[in-house]
């Protein structure tokens, strides 16, 4: 016989399948954390490596071609340009791939009353 507040069978099951559901959810969301967090550390490396590269370049030619400072500053002016350039087309791709996951934008109702 059954206590008065003892859970049924139901109730028990019940719980079990929430719990489960709420644990997947939780491993999605930090899936997704993970995964913004390593969408950032690629970003700050094309940034710091393509203004690194340039200087790097820069230094290079001003050591075997050009007079001392100029190819450095051409250099870290020209890694400086390419490195932003390349953040904001990531910046992009992800803006367009995270749109697309999300699905279609709700439309507005038309109004018909012409």
């Amino acid at each position: 016989m059954r206590r008065k507040n003892e859970p049924t069978a139901e109730a028990k099951s019940l719980d079990q399948r929430l719990a489960a559901a709420e644990a997947a959810q939780a491993r999605h969301q930090s899936g997704d954390a993970h995964r913004a967090m390593a969408q950032g550390y690629r970003f700050l490396g094309e940034v710091v490596g393509g203004v690194f590269m340039g200087a790097a370049l820069g230094w290079l030619a001003d050591r075997f071609i050009t007079p001392e400072p100029l190819g450095l500053v051409i250099g870290l002016l020209a890694g400086s340009g390419l490195s932003i350039f390349v953040a904001v087309r990531t910046a992009a791709r992800t803006t367009n791939s995270a749109a697309e996951k999300a699905g279609p934008k709700p439309g507005v109702p038309a109004d018909d009353e012409d």
